[in-house]
């Protein structure tokens, strides 16, 4: 027969602590690992995203692989952003009825100018050069 002289009070308290070391521990890691994750490097200039004419005219193309989003806003005029919204880094993923959409919380970027059309961004997003040869669009 097992002898119990366990304070219950003493036990609560034990077990609220390690509940409470847990759950700091699931907190501190909230939001992904992008901040021990090294950002991958941006493109160098010339390198080839794709063709020209794969950017409709009045939407645009996102290319995620080199953080880049090109926009058609009007016939044979192209240009680009950087495909990491402002907000919060997240990475753009679609362009649809004249703007730049994040999927993480909303905000949307003209395709124009990159300017936010609808927060929670309040930056606009960062301007690239591109130029198109031969049908193919290249950064600048």
């Amino acid at each position: 027969m097992a002898n119990d002289n366990t304070d219950p009070v003493l036990a609560r308290r034990t077990a609220l602590a390690v509940l409470g070391a847990g759950l700091a521990a699931g907190c501190s890691t909230y939001g992904g690992t992008s901040a021990s994750t090294p950002a991958a490097p941006p493109p160098a200039a010339g390198t080839e995203l794709g063709a020209a004419a794969d950017v409709p005219v009045g939407g645009g193309k996102v290319f995620a692989a080199q953080q880049v989003v090109v926009t058609q806003p009007a016939a044979g005029t192209f240009a680009a952003f950087s495909a990491i919204c402002t907000h919060q880094g997240c990475t753009v993923d679609a362009v649809a009825d004249g703007t730049i959409n994040c999927p993480c919380h909303g905000s949307k970027f003209a395709v124009a100018d990159g300017s936010v059309a609808t927060g929670p961004a309040s930056q606009p997003l960062e301007k690239k050069t591109v130029t198109v040869t031969g049908g193919k669009i290249r950064l600048g």
